[in-house]
């Protein structure tokens, strides 16, 4: 290995050890949560046993981070982030968290269509928030079919049968988070207004 590596490695066991103490975790629960012996985690920790992929990955979904964030590697190259971006059922949708499960977030973004598509509604588990950054929304929501200007939220369970789309043909942009356990947001819309944001179509 180069000195880098070493470096690299040589500080994984301090910050092991750091993030554990301050999630309030003992080694006996991260043993018993992760499969690792006891032992093998004190020994990683102090430095007398190398990290491995084996004993780096049930740490990662225990403690819920990127592995990059155990390892600590340095960046190098291009400083920006790259976000790649996912095209489905024409639109797009950029990737703006990298935790793996939990909330996950995104921008979405509708393209302009001079003859917008008839809603096809559909249902998944999870719950959904979004905000509407430009252009405007059409919110096809069970029986409502509502219209988000920009500034605009909605929350709602996405057990209900709902479709996204242009409300006038011109191209949307609009962030959503997403959580598949179908928990709530803590950020809601102004209790004043329709239970779900916007203007009835």
């Amino acid at each position: 290995m180069n000195r880098e590596t070493d470096e690299v490695l040589d500080g994984v066991g301090p910050r092991l050890r750091a993030l554990r103490r301050h999630r309030g975790i003992t080694l006996a629960d991260l043993a018993t949560t992760t499969g690792v012996s006891e032992s093998t985690l004190s020994r990683l920790e102090s430095g007398q046993r190398r990290a491995t992929l084996d004993l780096l990955l049930p740490l990662a979904r225990t403690y819920n981070v990127p592995l990059d964030d155990l390892v600590g590697a340095p960046r190098t190259g291009d400083p920006r982030i790259h976000l790649t971006p996912i095209r489905r059922f024409g639109m797009t949708f950029v990737p703006l968290s990298r935790r793996p499960g939990g909330v996950q977030a995104f921008k979405m973004i509708i393209p302009a269509q001079p003859e917008p598509p008839e809603p096809t509604p559909q249902t998944h588990d999870g719950f959904e928030w979004l905000y509407v950054l430009n252009g405007h929304l059409r919110l096809v929501l069970g029986e409502r079919d509502l219209t988000l200007p920009p500034g605009e939220a909605a929350e709602f369970d996405t057990s209900s049968p709902h479709w996204l789309g242009s409300a006038d043909g011109c191209a949307v942009e609009l962030l959503i988070l997403f959580d598949p356990q179908g928990m709530r947001t803590h950020i809601h819309t102004d209790p004043h207004r329709a239970s779900h944001g916007g203007s009835q179509r």
